[in-house]
């Protein structure tokens, strides 16, 4: 599930909304000034800012830290590169509506949006299967056949975010047939659907396996708590922590998501634009808080910036071998 902002002239529409609350039927053109800011496309492109900024230092420390070629980090670095992609997309779009506007440049920078906000929320899928199997299948983990299982997921996540992409520039817009225009302009209709489907799709597997690790997460505790003669409190303690982390998890992932999810499937593209404002701006928010959930918890993570920052950056340091469950 992905999409960008709209488009130049929606942006001008949104602006319109919002002062004047009416509907995009009226003469953009002869009531709004060139040059005048909507202020959402402003809101995007300072949240694009700081997602670019943020995970620019996550996908920095991986691909030059040697330590950090596990697959779980592997998989944090495809995240990472995701949103900055995304990030990167948002700012894009905000120069070339403004500066450089232009039909193809629009379809370049949406087919980006597309690509990275879909390898983004597929990345986060891939995280959650990997920690599944590091908990069900924790005695052949760390395996060779764990390397090979996060390469396909990396390719057929990436594979699938490109496709996606590609649709809109290979001609799937709606810029010769307005009335095929999705909330998302230039993405048509029957195209933001299917993202809308697949964004429900991946969510429900996500669920489905994170109350699986809860049962493990839960299992576990109970087992440790026996065998080492754990007072109830203290098993209670372990179980209750491991399910607030995955339930922010999951419920970070939801908040940010769902709204513009639902609204893609039921808005229209004679809907004022202010809605599809409202509902995007805060799914870009879960790329910016990707990298504090999956990357800056991270110990290891922690430990070569804290490196970095202190000037004593050593490609070779120590690290202990973590299960994702851990991360």
């Amino acid at each position: 599930m992905a999409a960008g902002p709209p488009s130049a002239s929606e942006g001008r529409q949104g602006w319109v909304v919002a002062r004047n609350g009416t509907g995009g039927s009226l003469d953009l053109e002869s009531v709004v000034q060139p040059l005048a800011l909507n202020p959402w496309d402003v809101a995007l492109c300072v949240s694009g800012t700081v997602i670019s900024c943020e995970n620019a230092v996550v996908v920095v420390v991986i691909f030059y830290t040697p330590a950090f070629r596990a697959p779980m980090f592997l998989l944090i670095g495809s995240l990472a590169t995701a949103d900055l992609l995304a990030g990167l997309g948002l700012i894009l779009h905000f120069a070339f509506v403004y500066f450089i506007p232009s039909e193809a440049v629009s379809l370049l920078t949406m087919g980006l949006l597309v690509t990275s906000f879909t390898a983004s929320v597929s990345s986060l899928l891939t995280i959650t299967i990997d920690r599944y199997l590091s908990l069900y299948n924790a005695l052949t983990y760390y395996s060779e056949r764990t390397v090979t299982r996060t390469y396909i997921m990396l390719i057929l996540t990436w594979g699938a975010a490109i496709c996606y992409g590609l649709l809109p520039i290979m001609g799937w817009n709606c810029l010769k047939e307005p009335s095929t225009c999705s909330v998302v302009k230039p993405l048509t209709k029957n195209h933001l659907v299917i993202l809308s489907v697949s964004f429900f799709m991946v969510f429900a597997v996500m669920l489905q396996l994170y109350v699986q690790i809860c049962k493990i997460v839960c299992r576990h505790a109970h087992q440790i708590a026996v065998q080492r003669h754990f007072l109830a409190s203290s098993h209670y303690v372990t179980t209750r922590k491991g399910v607030a982390t995955l339930a922010v998890i999951l419920g970070t992932f939801a908040s940010c998501w769902l709204p513009f999810a639902v609204y893609c499937l039921l808005g229209d593209y004679s809907y004022p634009a202010l809605y599809t404002y409202a509902t995007l701006l805060p799914a870009t928010y879960n790329s910016m808080i990707n990298p504090v959930i999956y990357a800056f918890r991270n110990q290891e993570i922690q430990k070569v910036l804290w490196a970095v920052c202190c000037g004593c950056f050593s490609s070779t340091l120590p690290f202990r071998s973590r299960s994702p469950s851990d991360v």
